[in-house]
């Protein structure tokens, strides 16, 4: 399951049934050594282990794909140095808590390979894979703000061997990326964490709006088609149920039901 510091407990976590699960560190979260070791034993006394750590930015907006490609990510120069330096403390935090991956979302990519954001997001995308790399970690990009193909160019363009994907099939429709059975297809020799998400198409002839996200099962990803082909590609890693809501009582539900849900799928 997919959690946030300062907003879920490692026993809410556990007392939905599950084992595994991604960590998001939103900004303002301290990343110290004692803080390493509370969640050490917060994590062990729940019995749950940590897959990824995921991490997120001061000033980020998710209202719109504007508001994203403004302040999402790498992508804003103003902002990329102090972000990238937040990811290496991540990185660190990870490597505290033995975790073997970090992840982020990056940022709407430049659709012009020339442009100088697409070149500085490179870079800096090289910096974490490298750093990651000194702690034996892999770097995963998320899915869903650019197309497959796209994304997969970037990724030869970085050219690191622990540059990996965090496939979110809801991300795709909700930015009208691309279909996300297709994209698992062409992505999947390179995805090693995956978010269990739904989320419908955004709204037709409205510009810039995202789609609407949804409970697991109740949006237009098809889950039950999509496990499948996770099945098929030959991915064995925990699942992770995200949900993004507000409404703490909506989400805890609806994180429950989605791991039932996923449960039942993968019995079948």
């Amino acid at each position: 399951m997919m959690f946030w510091a300062e907003r879920d407990s490692p026993e809410m976590v556990r007392s939905l049934g599950v084992r595994f699960g991604q960590l998001g560190i939103p900004a303002g979260v301290e990343l110290t050594d004692k803080a390493a070791a509370r969640w050490k034993a917060a994590l062990q006394a729940a019995g749950l282990t940590l897959v990824t750590v995921f991490a997120a930015y001061p000033g980020e907006d998710y209202a719109d794909i504007p508001a994203v490609k403004r302040t999402v990510g790498f992508v804003p120069p103003d902002t990329r140095a102090a972000r990238v330096v937040r990811t290496l403390e991540v990185s660190d935090f990870a490597a505290r808590l033995r975790v073997a991956s970090i992840a982020c979302h990056i940022g709407c990519l430049p659709r012009d390979t020339g442009h100088g954001d697409y070149a500085g997001v490179r870079d800096a995308v090289r910096v974490v894979c490298d750093h990651a790399a000194g702690h034996g970690q892999s770097f995963a990009l998320e899915t869903g703000q650019e197309p497959a193909g796209e994304l997969l160019e970037f990724i030869g363009q970085v050219d690191r061997a622990n540059l990996r994907i965090n496939f979110d099939p809801a991300n795709m429709i909700l930015y009208g990326t691309g279909e996300p059975m297709a994209a698992l297809e062409l992505l999947a020799p390179l995805v090693i964490s995956v978010h269990c998400k739904d989320g419908d198409w955004p709204a037709p002839g409205v510009a810039g709006a995202l789609g609407r996200e949804r409970p697991l099962g109740k949006g237009s990803v098809g889950i039950g088609r999509f496990v499948e082909a996770l099945r098929k590609a030959g991915f064995s890693r925990p699942l992770k149920v995200e949900r993004e809501t507000e409404d703490h009582e909506e989400r805890v539900g609806d994180l429950a039901r989605g791991v039932q849900l996923l449960r039942r799928l993968l019995l079948a």
